[in-house]
């Protein structure tokens, strides 16, 4: 933000704290905001425009510099002082002037009661002070150039002559990076370390970011011109596969293998979610290859609700088999003839049905 425009922010207020706020009540505070109105969390049009404002408020107040110079530009502001046009003579008028500037040279600018002009130079001479000085100490909002004409310095002299318009603000270009991430961290979300133009910062990465989602941090891009605000950073999010896990929306995706007991007659099974801690998945009776079984709240966090962890059943049998096992197959085999039956129908004729369906019909 272009600073002649700070006379018209309240940035503390947009934040939500004192003026006498510590480094850290301010950090807090963005923080807390920029969750709740973060694009990425939050679609509406008012929340966009709100995270720009809370994104400049902090980008200034907690810049130890640019709060020094915001804080002196609004006392001088809410003090009343303004500039103002003289009579006729394009002159500033001096019951304006003053009250911006009278303490700061102790009374010594020519104002009087008499309506006399405040004497202001561009070079120091005839014992004024410096006026483009003076305003440089605000961003060089001044505008004033060197051909004030012939009366420059004097009372009654036509000041406005000179005159030139302050640059432009202009907006730094925008920056473009990537960032590689575990499946866990876009899965949990993380706090990372980025370097921009040799500067390092950390930010927070959401829960449940795609590979190739772009998420935009604003100002933190090239830096602005003339006062003009920060471009943006946007960063493209790589996620690397992982071997037991998948992600599909807020669902954490899982195969989890079983044995022909477990399937037939359902039970509890123990595994680890991406954490790495214990989970336990309760397995109907009956199960079979490529049912799915959900496991609530274990997925995404995500401030509006929690995904699932889906394990897709995989129904494993021994590639050795001793006499015992074969005996064993063969008698399950046999009392089972029925619905060996009918599998073989549907080999046959294509139907499409799976072997617990065909199973249910045969019982």
């Amino acid at each position: 933000m272009a600073e002649n425009e700070w006379l018209n922010k309240d940035f503390y207020k947009v934040l939500g704290v004192s003026k006498d706020a510590k480094d850290d009540e301010i950090t807090k505070a963005y923080r807390k905001l920029a969750r709740k109105y973060h694009p990425d969390l939050n679609k509406t049009k008012e929340a966009e425009e709100k995270f720009k404002d809370i994104s400049e408020a902090y980008d200034v107040l907690s810049d130890a510099n640019q709060r020094k110079k915001y804080d002196a530009i609004r006392q001088f502001g809410m003090g009343g002082a303004r500039f103002a046009g003289g009579s006729g003579q394009g002159g500033f008028d001096a019951g304006s002037f003053a009250d911006m500037f009278g303490s700061m040279f102790g009374g010594a600018s020519g104002a009087g009661t008499g309506g006399q002009r405040i004497r202001f130079s561009t070079s120091g001479t005839n014992g004024g002070p410096d006026l483009s000085d003076i305003l440089g100490a605000f961003g060089g909002a001044g505008g004033f150039g060197t051909g004030y004409g012939a009366g420059a310095g004097h009372a009654g002299a036509g000041y406005g002559a000179g005159y030139q318009e302050a640059p432009r603000p202009e907006q730094g270009k925008d920056r473009n990076s990537t960032i590689t991430l575990t499946l866990r961290q876009a899965i949990k979300g993380a706090t990372v370390s980025l370097g921009v133009g040799g500067k390092k910062f950390k930010t927070h990465i959401p829960a449940g970011v795609r590979d190739g989602q772009k998420i935009r941090l604003p100002g933190k891009g090239h830096e602005g011109r003339n006062g003009g605000k920060n471009g943006d950073l946007y960063l493209t999010v790589k996620v690397k596969s992982d071997d037991r896990f998948a992600m599909d929306g807020k669902d954490v995706v899982m195969t989890l293998p079983i044995t022909v007991a477990e399937a037939a007659f359902g039970g509890k099974v123990n595994t680890t979610d991406i954490d790495g801690k214990p989970l336990t998945v309760k397995i109907p009776a009956g199960s079979d290859t490529g049912s799915v079984v959900r496991v609530k709240g274990k997925g995404v966090v995500r401030p509006e609700g929690a995904g699932d962890l889906v394990a897709h059943l995989e129904v494993h049998i021994p590639t050795n088999w001793n006499m015992l096992q074969k005996k064993a197959a063969k008698d399950f085999e046999a009392k089972t003839s029925r619905f060996s039956e009918q599998l073989a129908e549907q080999r046959e004729n294509g139907v499409a049905h799976t072997a617990q369906q065909s199973h249910d019909k045969a019982e």
